[in-house]
């Protein structure tokens, strides 16, 4: 125990740990990803025994050092080179390493192989923890003959050995998540495992390579690595501050296959065609539900031009007229004007009255449910919920009524609309890339049928298509005129078909061959 008092012994110990610890992350490294593929339960349990077996395997190899030191004499001899128990030892493990890489890439390149329940296949306890064995196996060797050369004393390298273990043991968990957590890192890793798998098989078979390259390319990419992860840190970040119902539901718009808004096609989009999961009625649907809370009650509501009302001024016959032609459940009973409402009446309760007395009685009247245009849809929602099925009169701040909202306009918000007996479709296909639509039709139901973005803006108050046109257009257009929109690959032109006195009446809608599939028809 001379070596206590050594100040140089010490030293060596310190060194010591110092190698064990640089040579044992990129062993920690590896034992992460080994022990990913065991079940969440059992991966602590095969890190502790892994290494627990590698510490007593190390402290053997430190135990036979004078036979370890023999190593290098030559055994056999290939022409002009001949290889030692050392080199044999640095071979087999060098291949061992390049084998166990290139498996390791191609199962996390290609994916791995699942049931078809999609649960994941989980290797076997002791195939793990012989893995990570044979890993530190390969990893000490050098440093354990490296140690022959440094110290003298078999108690200063076991005593190094342990230490460094112990701290193995302590940052392997952390290590772990954060490596699994990061698949690029795994590839680097992976990468890292191959260099230095190649570097030992080369000095098997006599042809050195310098260790402080291999730790300068090492170190130069773990830099890189580093970089690449503090921005995606600060890109997470950005994303992170807006709406986490505005990132929800874009994630889910594009699973549903609509482009993002944001711009062009990313390369990988543009080269993999996006497998149609959903048919357009569900695409419509779940779409409609995402985006129903930033939708404005005039984009649902039936406009003020559309209402039909019953006006206490006119005879009996004619309220009874305006009554049958319609098939609506529910009308707003005004004297003279729509803005003013006495009530609302039940379809076969006012006609019964009509029939019985001649005249709708006033005491039957519900009385009238009005809400400001500001409204959100979803504080709508819960009004109709209070209204009982009946409808609920929009005003705006000076008291005018705007139109009316009935829970069936919510849900042709959803999905899709829904004419009635005395109504056509807002939007008619004519053929192939051709549409006929109303210049009241909806514009978030025009860009799911177009399977485009770019027509709803929602700083703009305009939420049907003959709003967009004239905020285009800045003047009311005549027949004939028309306009183009370009969104990513889409080009889309809207013609001006038929105005009905102020108002646009019909539009013709066509979508113009892209760019690019006319580059495509070029080549063939």
């Amino acid at each position: 125990m001379e070596w206590v008092l050594d100040p140089s012994a010490w030293v060596g110990l310190l060194t010591l740990v110092i190698l064990e610890i640089v040579l044992g992350i990129d062993n920690l490294i590896f034992i992460a990803i080994l022990v990913d593929k065991l079940p969440p339960a059992q991966r602590d349990r095969a890190r502790v025994v892994g290494l627990s077996l590698a510490l007593l395997m190390r402290l053997g190899l430190l135990s036979v050092m004078s036979w370890l030191i023999k190593l290098t004499a030559p055994l056999f001899s290939i022409g002009t080179l001949s290889f030692s128990g050392r080199d044999v030892i640095l071979i087999v493990g060098g291949f061992f390493l390049l084998l166990k890489g290139t498996l390791e890439l191609h199962e996390r390149v290609e994916g791995r192989t699942q049931h078809a329940s999609n649960s994941r296949i989980h290797a076997g306890f002791w195939v793990i923890v012989t893995q990570i064995v044979i890993l530190d196996a390969v990893f000490s060797l050098d440093a354990v003959i490296t140690a022959v050369g440094m110290v003298d004393h078999l108690a200063i390298m076991m005593m190094a050995v342990i230490i460094a273990i112990g701290l193995m043991l302590v940052a392997s968990k952390p290590l772990t998540r954060f490596v699994n957590a990061h698949p690029t890192v795994v590839i680097l890793c992976l990468g890292f495992l191959l260099t230095i798998g190649f570097s030992l098989v080369a000095e098997g078979f006599g042809f050195p390579v310098p260790k402080g390259y291999l730790y300068a390319a090492i170190t130069f990419s773990v830099l890189i690595e580093v970089l690449n992860q503090m921005a995606r840190r600060n890109l997470r970040k950005l994303d992170a501050r807006r709406p986490l119902r505005e990132r929800t539901a874009e994630g889910v718009l594009r699973m549903l296959g609509k482009r993002s808004a944001g711009g062009a096609p990313a390369e990988e989009e543009a080269v993999i065609a996006p497998v149609q999961v959903f048919e357009d009625e569900e695409r419509y649907m779940v779409s409609g539900v995402l985006t129903l809370a930033d939708r404005s009650i005039h984009s649902i509501m039936t406009p003020r031009t559309d209402v039909s009302w019953i006006d206490l001024d006119d005879p009996p016959d004619a309220q009874r007229a305006q009554i049958v032609k319609s098939p609506h459940s529910f009308f707003p009973v005004c004297r003279g004007s729509l803005d003013e409402v006495v009530g609302i009446g039940r379809a076969k309760e006012m006609i019964a009255d009509l029939i019985s007395s001649g005249a709708i009685r006033l005491n039957r009247l519900r009385e009238p449910i009005v809400v400001h245009e500001s409204i959100g849809v979803l504080r709508l929602m819960d009004t109709l919920k209070r209204s009982r099925g009946q409808l609920v009169l929009v005003a705006d701040e000076f008291g005018e009524i705007e139109g009316v909202v009935t829970p069936i306009d919510v849900f042709e918000a959803i999905a899709g609309e829904f004419p009635d007996e005395d109504e056509t479709p807002d939007i008619i296909a004519e053929g192939e890339d051709r549409w006929r639509a109303d210049g009241a039709a909806d514009l978030h139901h025009l860009e799911l049928l177009l399977n485009t973005d770019g027509l709803v803006n929602d700083d703009e108050e305009y939420s049907t298509l003959a709003g967009y046109l004239l905020e285009r257009l800045g003047h009311l257009p005549k027949p004939g005129e028309c306009c183009e929109m370009k969104h990513n690959r889409d080009v889309f032109r809207f013609t001006v078909l038929r105005l009905d006195g102020r108002r646009i009446a019909t539009v013709q809608i066509e979508r113009m061959q892209t760019q690019n599939e006319e580059l495509d028809n070029e080549k063939v």
